[in-house]
């Protein structure tokens, strides 16, 4: 539910923008008020999972994802709409890693835990491929507003079938209260710079104030952090190479991924012209290929090592990038499929061997704040993907910029090759 609400709205991003008058700063907001405040209050969420108990703290989240769901599919003007999604990001950033943490619980067993990851992964990737289908039956039969009205009985179900699963145990965790305001004042400064940088000028007063909010409050951030008792990012976690490297292929990993779906969901509707069906469709190959690359995943990482199918993963996202380049309005619909089976591949490769590493480099205690602070770098990268591709669209009229979108792939192709390097340097041969 909450990967569906990434994949399944950037399908129906254009008939938002029509039905509520919102341009392409509307749209990419509409996309990172949801995976800003993902990522920033993710940092605050794992100690919430450890304090509250992880199936606590799921069912709170499922709950106010919910409710804010309904304030999406109400929404009479852009403004509401932003404002309800940023609300679905906070609850989704509570859901993810109390998810992980009943997972750790529930798993003692290395190798056990590493399928059940690979499966909790496969629902997210499923999701994350499949929802654009969804995405597109829904905006054409039903209109846009449908798309958030169907998480209102998923989550009724969800939260039914929780009240069997055993009651979690409650660990002491701080909560920062000032480390967290600063924490969202930074990414929102830096989403705003970068968002805005396209449409106002990168020299403009409010992208430099923007500029200037974000180095202000993560300096802030990390002197908080530097003097807290019990900090929401401990030290000791990102000396650990097994956590930082983790850390910066999900940053990456996740801005080709986010970055290329919300690029291939204009692209197919406003440079083709296809109705948002047509344009849901066509992802239809990558869910079956994200599927089964998952459950391949864990066998490779067995065979091979985590590092091994770390670092292939994040070179198959690099290809990825790099095949997108040649697309243009006439290529042929069966070449721009094939084109885009690396980046089916890449992510379901990287992620289910980065998550078990990380998770099996922490001790229990600290399972939540670890896979909070995974997903946060993971929600972070995607949500400036989008600010980047976005800024970098937008060609004149609002038209769709083939150049920009070449840039912004190289970009993202040279961030891969580089955390791509660190994992085969930084990382223990296993």
């Amino acid at each position: 539910m909450i990967t569906i609400d990434v994949s399944a709205v950037n399908i129906a991003l254009p008939s938002i923008r029509e039905s509520l008058d919102g341009g392409m700063a509307g749209l990419q907001w509409v996309v990172d008020a949801y995976t800003l405040m993902f990522a920033a209050l993710m940092l605050s969420a794992g100690a919430i999972a450890d304090r509250a108990g992880a199936r606590r703290a799921y069912a709170w989240g499922v709950a106010l994802f919910t409710l804010a769901s309904l304030g999406c599919a109400l929404a009479p003007g852009i403004g509401v709409l932003v404002a309800a999604r940023g609300a679905q990001g906070g609850a989704a950033a509570v859901v993810m890693p109390a998810s992980l943490a009943l997972i750790r619980q529930a798993h003692e067993d290395s190798r056990e835990r590493a399928r059940a990851i690979a499966l909790w992964t496969v629902g997210g990737s499923v999701a994350m491929a499949a929802g654009p289908v969804l995405g597109g039956l829904l905006t054409e039969s039903a209109g846009w507003r449908a798309v958030f009205l169907l998480n209102l009985p998923v989550g009724a179900v969800i939260l039914g079938l929780l009240t069997r699963v055993p009651r979690s145990p409650r660990r002491p965790a701080a909560l920062d209260g000032f480390g967290q305001l600063t924490a969202v004042l930074a990414l929102a400064g830096l989403a705003v710079s970068v968002i805005e940088g396209g449409h106002l000028g990168w020299t403009s007063l409010p992208v430099l104030g923007a500029g200037a909010l974000a180095v202000v409050s993560g300096f802030v951030f990390r002197v908080v952090e530097s003097r807290h008792r019990q900090p929401m990012i401990p030290p000791a976690l990102l000396r650990e190479r097994r956590v930082a490297v983790p850390l910066a292929v999900g940053f990456a990993v996740n801005a080709a991924f986010y970055g290329g779906i919300f690029l291939l969901g204009l692209y197919y509707q406003q440079l083709r012209g296809m109705s948002a069906t047509a344009a849901g469709l066509m992802f239809v190959p990558m869910s079956a290929v994200v599927t089964a690359t998952n459950l391949v995943s864990p066998r490779l990482a067995e065979r091979f090592g985590r590092r091994s199918v770390i670092v292939l993963g994040q070179l198959v996202f690099t290809a990825a990038m790099l095949v997108m380049l040649p697309l243009a309005g006439d290529t042929p619909v069966w070449l721009v499929l094939i084109l885009l089976l690396p980046l089916s591949m890449g992510g379901a490769v990287a992620v289910p061997a980065l998550t078990a590493l990380l998770i099996d480099a922490v001790p229990a205690e600290r399972a939540g704040t670890a896979s909070g602070l995974l997903n946060s770098l993971r929600q972070l990268g995607g949500a400036l993907a989008v600010a980047l591709f976005g800024s970098l669209l937008a060609g004149s009229g609002g038209g769709f910029s083939l150049p920009g979108m070449r840039l912004g792939l190289l970009a993202v192709a040279a961030l891969l090759l580089v955390t791509a390097g660190m994992s085969r340097m930084l990382l223990t041969r296993d």
